[in-house]
């Protein structure tokens, strides 16, 4: 089996990212993203909701420029309080 906690993702920046964002509430999404994105492009849409109905996520896409520009959207998202997942 391949160890992957030690391999470096190399990535060719800027590109395009996708995060899976995961919350209770479409419109609390939505108006996160406003918050934290307002002067950046993005693309949000809602990807699935679960059986019982309870969560919905969503593929959120926009444009990084490098590694520590990934890494803080990232963490931006996961400190949000509407957000209950990032992937």
């Amino acid at each position: 089996m391949i160890d992957l906690s030690k391999e470096k993702l190399e990535l060719n920046y800027p590109c395009d990212w996708q995060y899976k964002v995961v919350g209770y509430n479409q419109e609390d999404i939505e108006n996160a993203m406003k918050s934290l994105f307002d002067d950046r492009e993005y693309n949000i849409k809602l990807s699935n909701t679960s059986s019982k109905g309870k969560f919905k996520s969503f593929a959120l896409n926009l444009l990084v420029h490098n590694e520590d520009d990934r890494v803080e959207i990232y963490k931006q998202l996961k400190d949000h309080d509407d957000i209950k997942y990032v992937l």
